[in-house]
C-alpha cells in the first residue's frame, strides 16, 4: 500500500496544529515520526488513520483520495500509549482475533510465536485485567501485528514499559517490521528509538515537518538547527561563532580551522554531538577548559557537564567514570566532528562519514 499526504494541514479554531506538509512514507518500511510532545505527531497519525479530517490537502491511498472515508472502512492497525484490549477475552484470544476474522490457519502456533517475541507467552491464559500496564500494552502490540494490516500506526507504543524491556522490544519490533509487508508509522519523542528502528525518519516540531529521509541521513546531516536539536540525545552542544578567513572564531577568541563555504554568513553556530567530546586529547583536537558541574551515569555511559568559556558542554563517555564536582578539566573535540550552521540556522558543514559521504 502506498500512502501519500499532499499539502495536509489541520486547524482547530484559531490554532494551527499542523502546517502544510507533504509526506509519502515508503511502503513496506518503517517511517518514524520524531519530535517532542505537541510536535503534531498524533494529529498527523489521526489524519492518516481516518479518525480526523485535514483542514486542507489530500490523503491518498494507492492514488485514491480517502479523506472522509471512516476508519472502520480502512484496513489500519493502531496502537496508542493508552492500550486497548478486549477485557472479556483471554490474551491468546485477544491476539488471535484478527487472524480468526480472516479465517487464517495455524492461529494457535502464530499466536504463540508472536507472544514469545513480545515476551508475553506466560500470560496467554490470563485476562487483560490480570496484567500490568506494560503487559497489556504488549498484548495490544501483538494484536496489531497479528492483524497484518497494510498500514500500521504506532503512537509511542513502548512509553509505558520499563527501560530494559523497552530496549529489548525495540530490536524485536525492528526485526518484525522488516519481515512484514506493512507500511509502519511509528511516533516517538526519543532520537535513540528512531536510530534503532532505522528506516526513514520525519522530524517534526510545533506542527511543522522539518526534514524527511533515511534515518541515518537525517541524523548525520540535519538540514537545520531545529532538526539537530530534535534529533540529538543528549542535545547537541552549540557554540556561537563568527566567520574568519581561517574558519570560525569562538567567543573565547580561539579559531577553528574549518573549510567553510564561500557563502557562509558572518554569524555562525558551531555544533558538536556529546559522543564526539572526549576528556583525553588526540592529535588535531581542540581543547576547551572548564569546570565540572555534573557527572551522571546512565546505563553504560557517563555524561559529564562542563562549564567552559564558550558555553556549557556535555561529553558522553563510554563506561563508568567519576569526576569531582567543581574540578577543573579539559574536554577535547576534533574539528572534523563539528557541525556549522549559518545565521538562519541552516546547515553549512557536517562531519564527513566513512565512505566519503
Amino acid at each position: 500500500m502506498q500512502l501519500s499526504l499532499e499539502a495536509v494541514s489541520k486547524k482547530v479554531g484559531p490554532q494551527t496544529w499542523l502546517y502544510d506538509m507533504s509526506l509519502a512514507p515508503r511502503s513496506a518500511n518503517v517511517t518514524v515520526l520524531l519530535g517532542a510532545t505537541q510536535a503534531g505527531k498524533t494529529s498527523l497519525m489521526r489524519i492518516m488513520a481516518g479518525l480526523d479530517v485535514p483542514s486542507s490537502g489530500r490523503v491518498l491511498v494507492d492514488g485514491q483520495d480517502v479523506v472522509g472515508v471512516p476508519v472502520r472502512e480502512r484496513n489500519v492497525a493502531m496502537v496508542y500509549q493508552q492500550f486497548i484490549n478486549y477485557p472479556s477475552m483471554k490474551v491468546r484470544d485477544n491476539i488471535g482475533s484478527p487472524m480468526k476474522l480472516r479465517g487464517d490457519k495455524n492461529v494457535a502456533q502464530r499466536v504463540q510465536a508472536l507472544a514469545e517475541k513480545l515476551h508475553i507467552e506466560m500470560f496467554l491464559d490470563r485476562y487483560p485485567t490480570e496484567l500490568s500496564g506494560g503487559q497489556q500494552q504488549r498484548v495490544a502490540l501483538a494484536r496489531a501485528l497479528a492483524k497484518g494490516a497494510p498500514l500500521m500506526l504506532l503512537d509511542e507504543p513502548l512509553v509505558n514499559l520499563d527501560y530494559k524491556l523497552r530496549e529489548e522490544l525495540r530490536e524485536e519490533l525492528g526485526a518484525l517490521f522488516a519481515s512484514g509487508d506493512s507500511t509502519v508509522i511509528y511516533a516517538t519523542t526519543e532520537p535513540g528509538e528512531a536510530l534503532l528502528l532505522g528506516g526513514y525518519t520525519a522530524v517534526m516540531d510545533a506542527g511543522e515537518l522539518l526534514q524527511y529521509g533515511p534515518t541515518a541521513e537525517v541524523f548525520h546531516y540535519p538540514k537545520s538547527l531545529r532538526v539537530a536539536r530534535a534529533f540529538s540525545d543528549p542535545p547537541m552542544n552549540l557554540m556561537a561563532a563568527t566567520r574568519q578567513a581561517a574558519g570560525a572564531q569562538l567567543a573565547d577568541g580561539s579559531v577553528l580551522a574549518l573549510n567553510l563555504p564561500a557563502t557562509a554568513s558572518t554569524a555562525l553556530t558551531v555544533g558538536m554531538r556529546a559522543s564526539a567530546v572526549r576528556v583525553h586529547g588526540l592529535d588535531g583536537d581542540i581543547a576547551l577548559g572548564g569546570r565540572v558541574e555534573l557527572a551522571e551515569i546512565s546505563g553504560s555511559d557517563t555524561f559529564v557537564h562542563v562549564a567552559t568559556s564558550v558555553g556549557n558542554v556535555v561529553a558522553q563517555l563510554t563506561g563508568v567514570h567519576y569526576f569531582d564536582l567543581g574540578a577543573q578539566i579539559q574536554v577535547f573535540v576534533n574539528p572534523v566532528h563539528l557541525y556549522v550552521f549559518d545565521a538562519q540556522g541552516l546547515l553549512l558543514l557536517a562531519p564527513v562519514r566513512a565512505g566519503g559521504h
